[in-house]
């Protein structure tokens, strides 16, 4: 089953979107690459509110959240992870309104450890300390609302996903996107872990996910399904090249995204490794020194 991209949202920028009766975007103007259209920051409730992922450091963007937010009660600012265009305004947004931050922890803290020598991946936002910490399971709540954390590692070790339990929607971060897959970059990226949250998510049975970049994906069984699907069929691809020989992860970008744009295939390569850590880790392929990006890898043959 391929998964079926959606890549149709219209961004309108520096205005609320309502979404459904309690939920609405502010759409930040930071289209790219990796941001898709751009930052989407939720607004959850409605005369007490719940922000999710603040975003970048982008005080016009800050402004516009405040003037969707009007003369409302910010109670929590959620955090689904730790990277520059999600968490860095979330400090600012609490010095303009009051309210404390949540999150999962520092970046890197659920690290269960990576590659020798690998510094943690760029974009990282290394400032972020929350004011409470979120565990798996935990809830906020507000007027008409309630947030329960779930924990997604994979993407990054301390994304949370956050399910709105009145309207049945989970706030899925980075670590589900409509528009594009997820990069999983190691140390701190855990292609393992990250399969283990989609199985998680599978299991909560919402009726509508939110990312932060991109539109809402209605057909959540099957989108999520076709999620594992997709990577497991790329650790076919990798394990099936090395059937003609050994190869560097850079042999096999050129060969499995060839049709990607070429400024993605960085991000390509560090899911690559991702895949070669997990396989590596399993027995299932080899390398001719420590894992890394520039190292070869050929079958192990049993």
């Amino acid at each position: 089953m391929a998964l079926e991209f959606v890549q149709d949202l219209e961004p309108v920028y520096a205005e609320p979107v309502a979404l459904s009766p309690l939920i609405a975007r502010v759409l930040c103007e930071n289209p790219g690459p990796y941001t898709y259209t751009g930052t989407g920051t939720y607004i959850v409730g409605r005369d007490e509110v719940a922000v999710i992922d603040a975003g970048p450091l982008d005080t016009k963007h800050g402004e516009a959240l405040l003037k969707a937010i009007g003369d409302r009660t910010v109670t929590h600012i959620l955090v689904t992870h730790t990277h520059i265009d999600h968490s860095p305004l979330s400090k600012w947004l609490s010095e303009k309104t009051g309210a404390p931050t949540y999150g999962f922890g520092i970046h890197a803290e659920g690290r269960k450890g990576g590659l020798a020598g690998e510094k943690v991946e760029a974009g990282a936002d290394t400032e972020f300390t929350p004011d409470h910490i979120l565990k798996d399971g935990d809830s906020v709540q507000g007027t008409g609302w309630t947030l329960k954390a779930i924990h997604t590692p994979g993407h990054t070790s301390n994304h949370l996903c956050f399910h709105l339990v009145e309207e049945n929607t989970v706030f899925t971060g980075d670590h589900i996107m409509g528009w594009a897959t997820t990069v999983i970059s190691p140390p701190d990226g855990d292609m393992r872990d990250y399969l283990r949250s989609v199985e998680k998510l599978i299991s909560i049975e919402a009726d509508k996910l939110l990312p932060t970049h991109g539109p809402a994906i209605h057909k959540v069984k099957p989108y999520l399904r076709g999620t594992i699907i997709h990577r497991r069929m790329r650790e076919g691809q990798i394990l099936g090249l090395l059937e003609d020989g050994p190869m560097t992860i850079q042999d096999m970008v050129d060969r499995m995204y060839k049709d990607v744009d070429p400024r993605l295939h960085g991000a390509a390569a560090r899911s690559v490794l991702g895949h070669i850590i997990a396989l590596k880790d399993e027995e299932r392929l080899s390398s001719d020194g420590p894992v890394s990006l520039d190292a070869t890898y050929y079958l192990t043959r049993t």
